[in-house]
Protein backbone atom coordinates (compact mmCIF):
# COMPACT_ATOMS: atom_id res chain seq x y z
CA UNK A 1 0.00 0.00 0.00
CA UNK A 2 1.43 3.59 -0.67
CA UNK A 3 -0.04 6.83 -0.31
CA UNK A 4 1.20 10.75 -1.79
CA UNK A 5 0.53 13.75 0.58
CA UNK A 6 0.43 17.27 -0.91
CA UNK A 7 0.23 20.85 0.44
CA UNK A 8 -3.17 21.62 1.06
CA UNK A 9 -4.67 18.24 -1.70
CA UNK A 10 -6.63 15.03 0.00
CA UNK A 11 -4.34 12.04 0.38
CA UNK A 12 -4.50 9.71 -2.50
CA UNK A 13 -4.37 6.26 -1.37
CA UNK A 14 -3.34 2.98 -3.88
CA UNK A 15 -5.68 0.38 -2.38
CA UNK A 16 -4.26 -2.13 -4.83
CA UNK A 17 -3.05 -2.10 -8.38
CA UNK A 18 -1.88 -4.10 -10.46
CA UNK A 19 -2.56 -5.00 -14.30
CA UNK A 20 -6.30 -5.92 -14.64
CA UNK A 21 -7.43 -3.51 -11.79
CA UNK A 22 -6.57 -0.66 -9.53
CA UNK A 23 -8.28 0.87 -6.45
CA UNK A 24 -7.70 3.94 -5.08
CA UNK A 25 -9.24 6.08 -2.15
CA UNK A 26 -9.30 9.51 -2.23
CA UNK A 27 -11.24 11.32 0.76
CA UNK A 28 -14.00 9.32 1.36
CA UNK A 29 -14.16 8.61 -2.45
CA UNK A 30 -13.01 4.87 -4.30
CA UNK A 31 -12.67 4.82 -7.32
CA UNK A 32 -12.03 1.78 -9.27
CA UNK A 33 -10.47 1.76 -12.52
CA UNK A 34 -10.98 -2.02 -14.60
CA UNK A 35 -9.68 -2.75 -17.66
CA UNK A 36 -12.73 -4.74 -18.26
CA UNK A 37 -15.77 -2.75 -18.41
CA UNK A 38 -17.87 -6.46 -18.11
CA UNK A 39 -16.95 -6.45 -14.78
CA UNK A 40 -18.02 -2.86 -13.59
CA UNK A 41 -21.12 -3.96 -15.33
CA UNK A 42 -21.54 -6.76 -13.10
CA UNK A 43 -20.26 -5.08 -9.77
CA UNK A 44 -22.89 -2.58 -10.47
CA UNK A 45 -25.70 -5.11 -11.32
CA UNK A 46 -25.45 -7.13 -8.42
CA UNK A 47 -25.10 -4.54 -5.65
CA UNK A 48 -27.98 -3.05 -6.88
CA UNK A 49 -29.56 -6.68 -6.17
CA UNK A 50 -28.00 -7.99 -3.02
CA UNK A 51 -30.42 -7.94 0.26
CA UNK A 52 -27.06 -6.79 1.68
CA UNK A 53 -25.61 -3.07 2.90
CA UNK A 54 -23.29 -2.31 -0.10
CA UNK A 55 -21.52 0.72 -1.00
CA UNK A 56 -23.37 4.01 -2.35
CA UNK A 57 -22.46 4.42 -6.17
CA UNK A 58 -21.75 7.78 -6.55
CA UNK A 59 -20.80 7.80 -10.62
CA UNK A 60 -19.30 5.69 -13.25
CA UNK A 61 -18.24 5.92 -16.57
CA UNK A 62 -16.69 2.74 -18.96
CA UNK A 63 -13.83 1.89 -16.63
CA UNK A 64 -13.85 3.89 -13.75
CA UNK A 65 -16.21 3.25 -10.93
CA UNK A 66 -16.81 5.81 -7.80
CA UNK A 67 -17.86 4.37 -4.36
CA UNK A 68 -18.33 6.13 -0.98
CA UNK A 69 -16.55 4.36 1.50
CA UNK A 70 -17.87 2.54 3.77
CA UNK A 71 -18.08 3.01 7.73
CA UNK A 72 -16.17 0.80 9.83
CA UNK A 73 -13.38 -1.54 8.74
CA UNK A 74 -12.72 -4.32 7.27
CA UNK A 75 -13.82 -8.25 9.05
CA UNK A 76 -10.16 -9.03 8.66
CA UNK A 77 -7.54 -9.59 6.37
CA UNK A 78 -5.48 -12.54 4.82
CA UNK A 79 -2.04 -13.01 7.08
CA UNK A 80 -3.61 -11.09 9.97
CA UNK A 81 -5.39 -11.83 13.49
CA UNK A 82 -8.61 -10.26 12.60
CA UNK A 83 -9.35 -8.07 15.20
CA UNK A 84 -13.70 -7.99 14.89
CA UNK A 85 -15.29 -9.81 17.52
CA UNK A 86 -16.72 -12.86 17.10
CA UNK A 87 -19.91 -11.32 16.70
CA UNK A 88 -18.92 -9.62 14.20
CA UNK A 89 -17.78 -12.64 12.28
CA UNK A 90 -21.52 -14.08 13.39
CA UNK A 91 -22.83 -11.04 11.96
CA UNK A 92 -20.68 -11.54 8.61
CA UNK A 93 -22.10 -15.55 8.41
CA UNK A 94 -26.00 -13.77 9.00
CA UNK A 95 -25.22 -11.11 5.99
CA UNK A 96 -24.08 -14.38 3.67
CA UNK A 97 -27.33 -16.46 4.63
CA UNK A 98 -29.11 -13.50 3.59
CA UNK A 99 -27.29 -13.21 0.12
CA UNK A 100 -27.48 -17.00 -0.01
CA UNK A 101 -31.13 -16.99 0.23
CA UNK A 102 -32.04 -14.13 -2.36
CA UNK A 103 -33.12 -15.06 -5.77
CA UNK A 104 -30.40 -15.94 -8.11
CA UNK A 105 -28.86 -12.83 -10.44
CA UNK A 106 -29.77 -13.31 -13.93
CA UNK A 107 -26.22 -13.92 -15.70
CA UNK A 108 -24.56 -17.11 -15.36
CA UNK A 109 -22.12 -18.31 -13.70
CA UNK A 110 -18.97 -20.38 -13.82
CA UNK A 111 -19.51 -24.06 -15.07
CA UNK A 112 -18.67 -27.04 -12.97
CA UNK A 113 -16.28 -28.58 -15.83
CA UNK A 114 -14.40 -24.86 -16.42
CA UNK A 115 -13.38 -24.93 -12.82
CA UNK A 116 -12.53 -28.75 -12.24
CA UNK A 117 -10.37 -27.73 -15.91
CA UNK A 118 -9.08 -24.81 -14.08
CA UNK A 119 -7.92 -26.35 -10.76
CA UNK A 120 -5.83 -29.26 -13.17
CA UNK A 121 -4.65 -26.52 -15.11
CA UNK A 122 -3.26 -24.76 -11.83
CA UNK A 123 -1.82 -27.88 -10.07
CA UNK A 124 0.43 -28.56 -13.45
CA UNK A 125 1.93 -24.90 -13.55
CA UNK A 126 2.78 -25.83 -9.77
CA UNK A 127 4.25 -29.18 -10.64
CA UNK A 128 5.94 -27.55 -13.57
CA UNK A 129 7.76 -24.59 -12.59
CA UNK A 130 9.15 -26.21 -9.12
CA UNK A 131 6.75 -24.11 -7.37
CA UNK A 132 5.93 -26.62 -4.61
CA UNK A 133 6.33 -29.89 -2.90
CA UNK A 134 4.90 -32.61 -5.18
CA UNK A 135 3.25 -34.25 -1.84
CA UNK A 136 2.05 -30.88 -1.17
CA UNK A 137 0.46 -30.28 -4.40
CA UNK A 138 -1.41 -33.57 -4.40
CA UNK A 139 -2.67 -33.66 -1.12
CA UNK A 140 -4.46 -30.58 -1.62
CA UNK A 141 -5.44 -31.47 -5.00
CA UNK A 142 -7.23 -34.54 -3.67
CA UNK A 143 -8.74 -32.40 -0.96
CA UNK A 144 -10.05 -29.45 -3.34
CA UNK A 145 -11.77 -32.13 -5.42
CA UNK A 146 -14.55 -32.95 -2.77
CA UNK A 147 -15.51 -29.41 -3.29
CA UNK A 148 -16.27 -30.03 -7.14
CA UNK A 149 -19.26 -31.73 -7.15
CA UNK A 150 -23.00 -30.70 -8.04
CA UNK A 151 -24.65 -28.22 -5.81
CA UNK A 152 -28.23 -26.12 -6.10
CA UNK A 153 -27.04 -22.39 -7.15
CA UNK A 154 -27.30 -19.77 -4.92
CA UNK A 155 -27.14 -16.01 -5.30
CA UNK A 156 -22.99 -15.64 -4.63
CA UNK A 157 -20.45 -13.14 -3.73
CA UNK A 158 -17.90 -15.08 -5.95
CA UNK A 159 -14.49 -13.31 -3.86
CA UNK A 160 -16.10 -12.96 -0.51
CA UNK A 161 -12.71 -12.44 1.40
CA UNK A 162 -12.76 -10.72 4.80
CA UNK A 163 -11.59 -8.01 3.65
CA UNK A 164 -14.03 -7.03 1.12
CA UNK A 165 -16.65 -7.12 4.49
CA UNK A 166 -16.89 -4.17 6.73
CA UNK A 167 -17.96 -3.81 10.35
CA UNK A 168 -18.71 -1.29 12.92
CA UNK A 169 -18.51 -3.16 16.01
CA UNK A 170 -20.84 -6.01 15.85
CA UNK A 171 -22.33 -4.40 12.70
CA UNK A 172 -22.24 -5.98 9.14
CA UNK A 173 -21.77 -1.86 7.68
CA UNK A 174 -21.39 -3.25 3.34
CA UNK A 175 -20.15 -6.00 1.41
CA UNK A 176 -17.15 -4.70 -1.57
CA UNK A 177 -16.02 -5.75 -4.90
CA UNK A 178 -19.08 -7.63 -6.30
CA UNK A 179 -17.34 -7.63 -9.81
CA UNK A 180 -17.19 -12.01 -9.20
CA UNK A 181 -21.00 -11.87 -8.04
CA UNK A 182 -23.19 -14.61 -9.93
CA UNK A 183 -25.11 -17.99 -9.58
CA UNK A 184 -23.18 -20.77 -7.60
CA UNK A 185 -21.89 -22.83 -4.61
CA UNK A 186 -23.26 -21.11 -1.22
CA UNK A 187 -20.54 -23.06 0.59
CA UNK A 188 -17.86 -21.56 -1.63
CA UNK A 189 -18.31 -18.06 -0.37
CA UNK A 190 -18.18 -19.59 3.17
CA UNK A 191 -15.03 -20.51 2.22
CA UNK A 192 -13.78 -17.67 1.00
CA UNK A 193 -14.98 -15.50 3.98
CA UNK A 194 -12.74 -17.67 6.43
CA UNK A 195 -9.67 -18.40 4.11
CA UNK A 196 -6.76 -17.84 6.27
CA UNK A 197 -9.10 -17.65 9.15
CA UNK A 198 -10.35 -20.91 9.86
CA UNK A 199 -10.33 -19.92 13.93
CA UNK A 200 -13.71 -17.99 12.69
CA UNK A 201 -15.60 -20.62 10.78
CA UNK A 202 -18.10 -21.41 14.17
CA UNK A 203 -18.71 -17.87 14.39
CA UNK A 204 -19.65 -17.66 10.91
CA UNK A 205 -21.64 -20.90 10.90
CA UNK A 206 -23.56 -19.60 13.68
CA UNK A 207 -24.79 -16.67 11.70
CA UNK A 208 -24.97 -18.75 8.70
CA UNK A 209 -27.52 -20.85 10.76
CA UNK A 210 -27.37 -23.77 8.48
CA UNK A 211 -25.68 -27.21 8.47
CA UNK A 212 -22.54 -27.85 6.10
CA UNK A 213 -20.45 -30.29 5.13
CA UNK A 214 -17.12 -29.15 6.70
CA UNK A 215 -14.98 -31.16 3.81
CA UNK A 216 -16.21 -29.41 1.09
CA UNK A 217 -15.30 -25.69 3.38
CA UNK A 218 -11.78 -27.45 2.95
CA UNK A 219 -11.67 -28.53 -0.15
CA UNK A 220 -12.59 -24.76 -1.25
CA UNK A 221 -9.51 -23.75 0.87
CA UNK A 222 -7.33 -26.12 -0.69
CA UNK A 223 -8.87 -25.15 -4.60
CA UNK A 224 -8.55 -21.05 -4.05
CA UNK A 225 -5.07 -21.50 -2.75
CA UNK A 226 -3.89 -23.95 -5.70
CA UNK A 227 -6.07 -21.88 -8.29
CA UNK A 228 -4.38 -18.61 -7.02
CA UNK A 229 -0.27 -18.92 -6.60
CA UNK A 230 0.49 -18.33 -10.49
CA UNK A 231 -2.05 -15.12 -10.60
CA UNK A 232 0.08 -13.86 -7.34
CA UNK A 233 3.09 -14.21 -8.27
CA UNK A 234 2.62 -12.96 -11.91
CA UNK A 235 1.46 -9.64 -9.91
CA UNK A 236 3.74 -8.89 -7.70
CA UNK A 237 1.97 -10.35 -4.61
CA UNK A 238 3.44 -13.37 -2.38
CA UNK A 239 1.48 -16.41 -1.56
CA UNK A 240 4.28 -17.97 0.84
CA UNK A 241 3.76 -14.34 3.01
CA UNK A 242 2.39 -16.03 6.66
CA UNK A 243 -0.63 -16.97 6.94
CA UNK A 244 -1.62 -16.63 3.25
CA UNK A 245 -2.10 -19.17 0.85
CA UNK A 246 1.22 -21.25 1.08
CA UNK A 247 0.57 -21.58 4.77
CA UNK A 248 -3.48 -22.61 4.53
CA UNK A 249 -2.15 -25.80 2.43
CA UNK A 250 0.24 -26.75 4.50
CA UNK A 251 -2.31 -26.51 7.30
CA UNK A 252 -4.43 -28.79 5.41
CA UNK A 253 -5.03 -32.84 6.18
Amino acid sequence: MAAVMMMGVTEVEIVVAHQERATLRVGEVFLKVDADPARTNVEMAAMALAPVPTPRVLWHNRLVLALAALPGSALGRLGQLSTASPRAWTAAGAALRQLHDAPLPPWPGRELEEIETNLDRQCHWLLDNDVLPVDLISRNHEIARVALREWTPAFIHGDLQSNHVFVDGDVVTGVIDWSEAAPGDALFDVATLTFGHEEHLTDVLTGYDSSVDLAVIRGWWSFRSLSAIQWLVEHGFDPFAPGCEVDVLKAQK
